[in-house]
């Protein structure tokens, strides 16, 4: 569950942390940070850090996203009649199966004894017939054009909940995943965690190929769900921290605006080419298997090491990228370094005696921490469920898909542009009301492209409300529990989040529904964002005493882009 304590070193000035010139006056060291004047802050080092990512962006969006088109389910489908097998598909449904309102059922057929109407000749139906609950399905794979195990199991009619039941266990599977593999990475270091979560996503996610019941698919998602994100995300975090603080917006944000937008854009066109589910399903989860060599190519944080009084197997670390940046750091920065690296791991054991209780001990800290909370769940919920709900915008959901994914682009590079000008408060705010309201729009426009343009817009809005969270957290909770705080964020994502598929899957009722609460949830999460303080330019807290005090000095007016 900790393993996103970095995230405080990642997502700004820490307090104490010093500027310094390697030709200027010596200052004491603080922290890791400054040694990136000797050892270069994104030179060939960090650079292959950086291209290390790509399996990993990967990783993590075929764990995200591919249940999506494994459970794909074709708009039309009607009852399986075997003993007209011989009748054209549109015969076939224009006599066995009831209309109503000028539509085909979906979940009834006339109960008759076929074989008497075909010797008849006759091959008119009876409204007269009786009818009864379908038996098996046939479908029309026009806009889903490959079996699913939706349809190979028939999750349709009664059982059409199935899909979005699935999902919600892999999500659950997502809670355990962050606190067995947050502990791992807590007690045994980043690296074993990262291969703990990807082979296991490799693992499971094989397996669900071979799943044949809907309690066997169940159990290998939630399986899955173990590696999501932790998969990518403490990969993430071991190589921003290597990165120099001028470099960490770039590499944080280009990361997942490229690799991961440019892994899960393919993943539709994947599924199309496999054109079946279990190959697709092997496709997306072997890759994961590449995981195994992480112990020899991804370097172990050297902030954990340092941490855990592994100074030499730290330094050795940071030698190492030394010499590949062709740079030197003087035998004095060294030793000064070893000195202060014991007071760090000493610091490190002092934070031991907090837990996240402590930020409900005081009352505005506890007000901001509750905030935190129900934003993130809210921005959770919001972009979890304009993904899953592109099959429910009337056009073919595997370019919507990749349409709406490819916004994540430009939403980061306008938010590396922007972040440190507006500031986090007003640019939440704002970025989740729009999402909000585009997703209101969308459902007064005519249906199809209107709706499905509006509602990505809406998708855009909130990928930039998405990257700015945990940032946004991780300089408001007091460094002696964010790490712990920030995982209770995060986990209570998780839980938001077993609620989404639900939400989507009211679209069977109304088209409109899941849009409208997906608005409603955006306007209210992005109101609250205007109740906690702008922690854009300021030192981040220290002490629970500091996390109380925090912002009192700021107005509900205040711009951050004004003042300056």
């Amino acid at each position: 569950m900790e393993s996103r304590e970095n995230l405080d070193k990642t997502g700004g000035t820490r307090l104490d942390q010093l500027e310094m010139n390697p030709t200027g006056p010596k200052k004491q060291l603080k922290d890791l940070d400054d040694l990136f004047p000797y050892i270069g802050d994104f030179g060939w080092y960090q650079r292959l850090l950086f291209l290390l990512m790509i399996p990993y962006s990967f990783f993590f969006a075929f764990v995200y996203f591919s249940q999506i088109f494994m459970t794909v389910v074709p708009e039309q489908h009607w009852c399986q009649v075997p003993e007209l097998a011989n009748l054209t598909a549109e015969l076939r449904r224009h006599l066995a199966i009831p209309q109503k309102e000028g539509q085909y059922e979906k979940c009834i057929v006339y109960d008759v004894d076929w074989n008497n109407v075909l010797t008849s000749g006759d091959l008119e139906p009876k409204v007269t017939w009786p009818t009864k609950k379908c038996d098996g399905w046939e479908f029309n794979f026009t806009d889903a054009p490959y079996e699913t195990i939706a349809t190979q199991l028939g999750w349709v009619c009664e059982r059409d909940n199935y899909p979005a039941t699935a999902q919600s266990i892999f999500f659950c599977g997502a809670i355990f995943g962050g606190l067995i593999f947050g502990w791992i990475a807590d007690k045994y270091g980043r690296v074993p965690a990262i291969l703990g979560t990807n082979m296991t996503g490799f693992v499971a996610g094989v397996a669900t190929a071979f799943t044949n019941s809907f309690w066997s698919f169940c159990l290998c998602r939630f399986l899955v769900g173990l590696a999501y994100d932790n998969c990518f995300m403490v990969m993430y975090i071991v190589v921003v921290e290597y990165v120099g603080p001028k470099w960490r917006t770039f590499v944080a944000n280009m990361s997942i605006a490229v690799y991961f937008t440019f892994a899960a854009c393919i993943l539709p066109w994947i599924a199309l080419a496999a054109a079946d589910w279990k190959i697709y399903t092997l496709i997306t989860s072997i890759p994961l298997g590449l995981s195994i060599l992480t112990p020899f190519i991804v370097p172990e944080s050297a902030r954990w090491l340092i941490s855990q009084g592994r100074i030499d197997e730290a330094l050795t670390i940071i030698q190492k990228c030394e010499r590949i940046n062709k740079r030197k750091i003087p035998d004095a920065v060294i030793k000064e370094f070893r000195d202060t690296a014991k007071e760090i791991a000493k610091a490190e054991e002092e934070f031991k005696n907090y837990s996240f209780l402590d930020l409900f001990k005081s009352p505005r800290l506890r007000r901001q921490s509750i905030l935190l909370v129900v934003i993130w769940m809210s921005i959770t919920m919001v972009f979890d469920g304009h993904v899953r709900n592109v099959g429910s915008l009337g056009l073919d959901m595997f370019l919507t898909f990749t349409i709406a994914t490819a916004t994540e682009f430009p939403a980061d590079i306008l938010l590396i542009l922007t972040l440190d000008v507006v500031g986090r408060r007003w640019l939440a705010f704002g970025s989740m009301v729009l999402s909000g309201v585009f997703s209101f729009l969308a459902t007064i426009v005519p249906f199809g492209i209107p709706s499905a343009s509006l509602a990505i817009v809406g998708r855009f809005a909130v990928n930039i409300s998405f990257n700015i969270g945990l940032q946004y957290a991780a300089e408001l909770l007091p460094t002696v529990v964010r790490a712990q705080g920030l995982a209770l964020i995060h986990i209570t994502g998780y839980v938001a989040n077993i609620l989404v598929p639900y939400i989507v899957y009211l679209a069977t009722i109304a088209i409109e529904i899941p849009l409208l609460i997906l608005g409603t949830i955006g306007i209210f999460g992005g109101c609250l964002c205007l109740a906690l303080p702008e922690s854009m330019g300021k030192a981040m807290p220290q002490t629970i005493q500091d996390g109380e005090e925090y912002g009192k000095d700021q107005k509900f007016w205040d711009f951050p882009c004004i003042k300056r």
